[in-house]
C-alpha cells in the first residue's frame, strides 16, 4: 500500500507537521510537486486523517487525570450505545475506548483539581446509563505519549 517515498513523507510530516511542502519534499528526497500529489493521495485514501493542534491541558490549569474502567450492565441490549452517547456529552471526558473482556469501556477524564474531579464524577460520570462497575486509576506520570508511527 505505501511505498518508500510515502513512508518518508509520513515520517517527516509526523516530525514537523507545520513545515512547508517544499521543505518536506527536500527532506523526503523528492520534488514539491510529487510530494504535494502524494500527500493529497494519502489524505484522499484516509491514511492522513488531518493535522491538529495538540493542547497541553495541564498548561491551562487542568491538573488531574483519571482513567475510569467501566463495566456495563450487559443485560440491557442498548447499554453500549446509550452509554457512549451520554459519555460523549461530558466535556471532561477526553477519550473513550471500548474493549472486549471484563472491562467494557475506558474513559479518560481530566479536571482542574480533586474537588472539580469529585464534582464531575458525582454529577456527570455516575449518572451515565447502564454502569455496573467503575474502577478509577489516578494518573501519576506520563512516561511515553507518542502519536507518531514507526514508518
Amino acid at each position: 500500500m505505501l511505498d518508500d517515498l510515502d513512508r518518508r513523507l509520513i515520517r517527516h510530516l509526523q516530525a514537523d507537521p507545520e513545515q512547508p511542502v517544499a521543505e518536506l519534499a527536500a527532506r523526503a528526497a523528492t520534488t514539491p510537486a510529487v510530494a504535494s500529489r502524494r500527500l493529497s493521495r494519502l489524505r484522499d485514501t484516509g491514511v492522513i486523517r488531518g493535522q491538529e493542534a495538540i493542547i497541553d491541558w495541564r498548561a491551562l490549569g487542568w491538573e488531574v487525570e483519571v482513567s475510569l474502567r467501566v463495566t456495563l450492565d450487559k443485560t440491557q441490549p442498548r447499554a453500549f450505545d446509550e452509554f457512549i452517547v451520554a459519555a460523549r456529552d461530558v466535556p471532561e471526558v477526553i477519550e473513550i475506548q471500548t474493549f472486549l473482556g471484563r472491562v467494557d469501556t475506558r474513559l479518560q477524564v481530566i479536571a482542574r483539581d480533586m474537588s472539580h474531579y469529585q464534582q464531575v464524577y458525582r454529577s456527570r460520570i455516575l449518572t451515565l446509563p447502564h454502569i455496573a462497575d467503575i474502577e478509577a486509576l489516578m494518573h501519576v506520570a506520563r512516561i511515553k505519549s507518542d502519536e507518531a508511527l514507526p514508518v
